[in-house]
């Protein structure tokens, strides 16, 4: 570890006749005294006015090397290509699949806006496969690439720039506006671009960490994102309780596969359970009696991420629930309408070996490609030609943000509509703002009666 000082000291430049390096610069770090000596006056007096520089900036000095850090940086740089798979690897084995992907798409996207320059580079699809799929997914560090992944990923090589680069601002905005990008050159969706750039920002952090930067170039630039990003649901894409319940009787009129699936599209409308939540339900984590109400007990979600990204080479990686602790429980009453769909499914299909509720028919987890299909038909069955071509419950996920509008709308206090849906109530503002107007009329009517008072 380098011990730093503040306390620096730089003498007048002295000549040495009779030596060939006759000028010799010294100075003092701390108490350690340094010297360097040079062929020609010019080259000690550039020195010195580069030390005399480092330490009228604040720069601290290396007490061993007696080199200011911004030196120190220089002799240990690295090229960006090389950094983002140190990076990706210091990441890895604590982050889930889901998160590993995200990193890789962060790092694939920004790498080929830092190169010397783009001579030679292949297509931007051919780049993008040999980064995010190999250079950055550490699963396949130990495999042997394809000719054109290995000759993309050798020409990165080569011309990527050196770390050090980017205290350079316009190398870094040029990086930024890569990052807003999507593969065709559009611009990216807001929420992707502000994923991006805070990984970006988290790996010149660790760039500092490994000393290869001296500060994180980021914070010194002027940058705003093409578009802000919102995050509220749009009510074009939630259905009403009407339309919700002929989606759900347009899953079970469809085949075995359909009627499968029921109580499963069920958990996301009634309990405002996330589909990754759903796939590992077991009967364990339910109460279901005969009448009246329920309770499921949401603990693991099962999202899938692929299986070159997961440890254990399965699609699906258990993990706990999202932005919660590991071994966080959400207790979620459900009405007495998805108490009935749950009895009736594990009557008729009864559970998996584990005590799944819902499998493929090998026994496996439901794959979003099966059920998506499912839901697809629903629709067609549902809804009128009208609403086929509009967002209308356009995605299974739609079901959840239908059942907490119906939470608010109904009246249910936003702190509990919050706790059942697993957010934190400011995100449940944020997302469902246009969902608590709805009440406005009554909200006014209670604030009139307050203030007129007693009538007497």
């Amino acid at each position: 570890m380098n011990e730093w000082s503040y306390t620096v000291k730089i003498w007048a430049i002295r000549k040495r006749e009779g030596r060939k390096h006759a000028f010799q610069l010294r100075w003092k770090v701390g108490t350690r005294p340094h010297s360097e000596s040079f062929l020609t006056l010019g080259l000690a007096e550039s020195r010195r006015a580069q030390l005399i520089t480092a330490s009228r900036e604040g720069e601290p000095f290396d007490v061993e090397s007696g080199l200011p850090k911004s030196m120190i940086v220089k002799t240990r740089d690295l090229s960006w290509y090389q950094h983002a798979r140190n990076y990706i690897e210091m990441k890895w084995t604590d982050s889930p699949a889901s998160t590993r992907r995200t990193l890789a798409e962060a790092m694939a996207t920004v790498t080929p806006a830092l190169v010397k320059d783009t001579k030679g580079m292949p297509d931007a699809r051919t780049v993008r496969t040999a980064l995010y799929s190999w250079a950055f997914n550490k699963n396949r560090w130990e495999e042997e690439p394809p000719a054109d992944v290995a000759r993309t990923l050798d020409w990165f090589k080569r011309k990527s720039l050196p770390t050090s680069a980017l205290s350079d601002r316009l190398r870094v905005r040029a990086a930024l506006n890569a990052l807003s990008r999507k593969l065709d050159g559009k611009t990216a969706a807001a929420g992707t671009i502000s994923r991006k750039r805070a990984i970006f920002h988290n790996a010149l952090e660790y760039a500092i960490e490994a000393e290869l930067l001296t500060e994180n170039p980021l914070t010194r630039i002027k940058w705003k994102a093409p578009e802000k990003v919102d995050e509220e649901v749009d009510p074009a894409c939630v259905p009403d309780p009407k339309q919700a319940g002929k989606l759900l009787a347009g899953v079970r009129e469809q085949s075995a596969r359909g009627r499968h699936q029921a109580a499963f599209f069920g958990c996301m409308y009634y309990a405002a359970a996330r589909p990754a939540e759903v796939i590992g339900l077991r009967l364990s984590d339910c109460d279901l009696p005969r009448r009246g109400w329920g309770v499921l007990r949401l603990h693991d979600t099962w999202p899938r991420s692929g299986s070159s990204w997961t440890d254990s080479g399965e699609a699906h990686e258990k993990s706990g629930l999202k932005h919660r602790p590991r071994k966080t429980v959400r207790p979620v009453p459900i009405p007495p309408e998805l108490v009935a769909m749950l009895r009736w499914h594990v009557t008729a299909y009864s559970t998996a070996p584990d005590g799944r509720l819902f499998r493929t028919s090998r026994g496996g987890l439901i794959q979003d490609t099966g059920y998506g299909e499912v839901w697809a038909e629903a629709r067609r069955r549902a809804l009128t030609a009208a609403q086929l071509g509009t967002a209308l419950a356009k995605r299974p996920y739609d079901l959840r943000h239908a059942a907490v509008s119906t939470w608010l709308s109904s009246g249910v206090e936003p702190q509990l509509v919050a706790k059942r849906a697993g957010h934190s109530v400011a995100v449940l503002f944020r997302v469902y703002a246009k969902f608590l107007t709805d009440g406005d009329e009554a909200a006014n009517a209670k604030i009139s009666a307050r203030l007129q008072g007693p009538q007497g």
